[in-house]
């Protein structure tokens, strides 16, 4: 009997339950995988709380897993049991000892990268990836700001953003994880806890601002990213651990220097197989290369996985996290 963490109402940590589920044979051109690790992401607690709906409750959590290919639906001669694959799904339900996916949807993992480490990178690697290289393509002239610096995204976009040459300013809440920014590539770090982030970002840059900020925490440092921007920079929001950023004025963007603001989704850069293998590669040739190292951090039962997040809202986490099985 295969098991799960479900809810059946939105709220805190305490709504997650441990449950028996079914164990579901796939269908043509799809694969039913056994998960060895799990990623855990800002994502899932958004998932839980209500902030990003679902389909429908009572749900699962989780979007990314890793696993072994532990039997073949009709239609498939791509892969075959016992090969090692990821996944990242848009519909939550990762959070089990076992998934269905569809065939499309597996990224095959490296032999050089163990399950552990391909569970922790996978969703924040290819989300580095799309930031960096595709929502504005950071060179090596360029100053990025990057909020939540010493997270598992933040951690690895100042790792990538300096290999390629990039000045990295990193936002965090405490002298250890400017220490950890630090030694990821972070050209220098601000304790926004201490320091007000928009008038260090000037004095950095000599007044000018940066060319482009990562913000992935939303409500309570929204405005202030636009205003660390220079003239033509660009403002990417791509999470709110903090809440949904205030209603716009688009003026703002305007009186601020004719910026540019985008909201991307990692599941719109990945709906493509093409172009998601792609990404997969490029991340693989970071993991490969030292570029990028997936440092977990925390690793928790997958029963424990109230816990996970309530440190995780806590920001008592750093690096990535994992849940096993």
């Amino acid at each position: 009997m295969d098991h799960a963490i479900r809810i059946h109402k939105h709220g805190g940590p305490e709504v997650m339950q441990w449950e028996k589920t079914e164990e579901f044979v796939p269908g043509p051109g799809e694969l039913r995988i056994r998960h060895t690790a799990i990623g855990l992401n800002f994502i899932d607690t958004y998932h839980r709380s209500g902030m990003y709906p679902v389909p429908a409750l009572p749900s699962g959590l989780g979007v990314e897993a890793v696993g072994i290919v532990e039997m073949v639906g009709a239609g498939i001669d791509a892969m075959h049991l016992g090969d090692r694959v990821g996944f990242i799904n848009a519909t939550p339900g990762t959070y089990a000892t076992a998934s269905i996916v569809a065939a499309k949807n597996l990224i095959p993992i490296p032999d050089e990268i163990d399950d552990e480490k391909a569970a922790s990178i996978l969703l924040k690697g290819l989300t580095v990836q799309y930031l960096l290289r595709q929502t504005f393509k950071v060179e090596a002239h360029h100053t990025v700001l990057v909020h939540a610096a010493a997270g598992g995204v933040g951690l690895m976009l100042c790792a990538w953003a300096n290999h390629i040459g990039a000045s990295v300013i990193g936002t965090v809440s405490t002298p250890a994880k400017a220490d950890l920014a630090r030694a990821h590539g972070c050209t220098a770090t601000i304790l926004y806890s201490e320091e007000d982030f928009v008038e260090e970002c000037r004095e950095l840059t000599d007044g000018e601002g940066v060319d482009v900020v990562y913000d992935s925490v939303g409500k309570t440092t929204f405005l202030g990213s636009l205003q660390s921007l220079k003239a033509f920079g660009t403002m990417i929001a791509f999470g709110q651990s903090s809440g949904q950023p205030d209603p716009l004025d688009i003026g703002l963007l305007a009186k601020h220097g004719s910026l540019y603001l985008s909201r991307p989704s990692l599941f719109t850069f990945i709906a493509e197989r093409a172009r998601m293998l792609d990404m997969a590669e490029e991340l693989f040739g970071m993991i490969d290369s030292g570029v990028l190292n997936a440092e977990i951090h925390q690793t928790y039962p997958l029963k424990e996985a109230a816990r996970a997040h309530e440190e995780l809202e806590a920001r008592h986490t750093t690096g990535s996290s994992i849940l096993l099985p």
